[in-house]
């Protein structure tokens, strides 16, 4: 049996007041795990981890369980009228922001490559 001397109980409200805590919604969350999803089919991804922190909230994704965080896409609170920027991360390296999660997950989304001179195929 645990004994809970020390534990300090509060209202869930009274913890939201002290801290600004940011949660990804449901839409967020679903555009998350959708190119959560893609990735792993593509065998690119192979984790991810949520996490809050003070003013941010972070949706880590992995490549190999046991390493470092390949990338973070970051929500961070948006102060009075402002509203919530989100970034992407590798590392400490800032890849992408802008204010909405779709504009930031563009990052992720494969680009056309040109591939010859586009005078068509050899002997034409």
């Amino acid at each position: 049996m645990t004994s809970l001397k020390n534990a300090t109980v509060l209202a869930f409200g009274d913890h939201r007041r002290r801290h600004r805590t940011v949660c990804f919604n449901r839409s967020e969350l679903n555009q998350l795990l959708a190119l959560y999803g893609r990735q792993v089919a593509r065998a690119v991804w192979r984790d991810y981890a949520i996490d809050h922190r003070e003013g941010m909230a972070l949706f880590s994704v992995f490549r190999h369980s046991y390493a470092a965080a390949a990338y973070h896409i970051v929500k961070i609170a948006g102060s009075g009228s402002r509203p919530p920027q989100f970034m992407v991360l590798r590392g400490r390296q800032r890849l992408r922001t802008a204010s909405t999660l779709a504009d930031v997950l563009d990052y992720f989304r494969p680009r056309l490559t040109l591939v010859g001179s586009g005078t068509g195929p050899a002997g034409c």
